[in-house]
């Protein structure tokens, strides 16, 4: 479905008191990718997931980088901003409240964006394989937002001193972040399953 400003799937809530979910896909992924996780970590949520706009050879993300691990921080900026104008036109064309962001990888990266430049837009997050996505980010107010991270030791992609330092960030800003650090590179485990099946049934389901 395609007529709000981002190509997305919708599936709307099956069951009451879950919260609806903002599902975002890691590089190379697109509006299917997490459609199943989101399904398993939060049964009866409804499910809204955008295809990032932008490209990197062929695969879509949801901002640019310089290199890998270097973000574009202008694009960061800019990409933030309209995913949180598309995540409000979403909440009045299927009248959602306030999604939880479930991203992975990419599209972590741009959901703990949108949690320090346009904190409304997000109830909270589930941030898999995040890095810090901006070095001179706004004072958000996080006051109330649950946050779950869960990163890799073995990650090749995201050094644990910069989750850890996102982390922190989150915290300082308000936010109550679970912060957990697994024995695993970047792609997901089955103990990173088990730990947002916990964190999404504490979160009102």
């Amino acid at each position: 479905m395609s007529e709000l400003t981002f190509i997305h799937r919708f599936e709307p809530a099956a069951g009451l008191n879950r919260p609806p979910l903002l599902l975002l896909h890691g590089t190379g992924g697109d509006e299917n990718d997490l459609i199943s996780l989101g399904r398993m970590v939060s049964p009866g949520s409804a499910l809204l997931s955008p295809r990032g706009k932008v490209l990197e050879n062929g695969m879509p993300r949801f901002f640019r980088r310089l290199a890998e691990g270097v973000f574009d921080e202008e694009d960061v900026r800019l990409r933030a901003n309209e995913l949180a104008d598309f995540v409000t036109e979403a909440r009045k064309a299927y009248g959602l409240e306030a999604p939880v962001a479930l991203g992975f990888s990419n599209g972590a990266n741009i959901a703990a964006a949108m949690l320090m430049l346009r904190p409304e837009a997000l109830a909270g997050a589930a941030l898999l394989r995040a890095m810090v996505p901006l070095r001179d980010a706004p004072k958000a107010d996080l006051t109330g937002k649950r946050v779950l991270m869960v990163s890799g030791l073995k990650d090749p992609i995201v050094q644990a001193e910069n989750s850890a330092r996102l982390a922190a960030s989150l915290s300082s800003a308000g936010a109550d972040v679970q912060h957990e650090a697994l024995p695993t590179g970047h792609g997901l485990s089955q103990t990173d399953l088990q730990l947002m099946l916990k964190w999404f049934a504490g979160s009102g389901g």
